[in-house]
């Protein structure tokens, strides 16, 4: 585990960061600024990555998709994200390529990274999504709404 107490990470130059995601060097600033604001060590451990995710999703549990995300993000699976692996990921998710979206969407469902996805793995993270979601969507959503999709899916 790591100590994020005592740890302050170094970020990758910016020169570097330039080449390997699709970030200007001013968005790559302003991210950095946004990153270390939230977390001044520049690591942010899974609890700490929770509890920020959860603030967008005020009505409902985002803390299992909040696992799973923190766990896609965390490219070198050390328990902590340094402000290198949240852009690397976040400029897949907004600036990649179809197939790096697709991969990088693989990754998160795949949840035992064994090259497959099982029904059971993607049951797990509907059920986060739909926890996530609450229950204040409208229409209500039914509790076994997630297996239903699971199974539509794997038709």
């Amino acid at each position: 585990e790591v100590e994020l107490a005592a740890a302050r990470h170094q970020p990758e130059e910016l020169e570097q960061l330039l080449a390997r995601t699709k970030f200007s060097r001013r968005e790559l600033r302003s991210l950095y600024r946004g990153f270390k604001s939230e977390c001044p060590s520049g690591l942010v451990d899974e609890e700490t990555f929770t509890l920020i995710y959860s603030r967008f999703f005020p009505r409902g549990d985002a803390s299992a998709y909040a696992h799973f995300l923190f766990d896609a993000f965390d490219a070198d699976r050390n328990g902590a994200l340094c402000f290198q692996d949240f852009v690397l990921g976040l400029s897949v998710l907004l600036r990649g390529t179809v197939q790096q979206k697709l991969q990088w969407a693989f990754n998160l469902y795949d949840i035992n990274k064994d090259g497959c996805i099982t029904k059971e793995e993607m049951l797990e993270i509907m059920r986060s999504i739909y926890d996530m979601m609450g229950r204040c969507t409208q229409p209500a959503l039914r509790d076994c709404a997630p297996a239903e999709h699971v199974e539509l899916f794997f038709q």
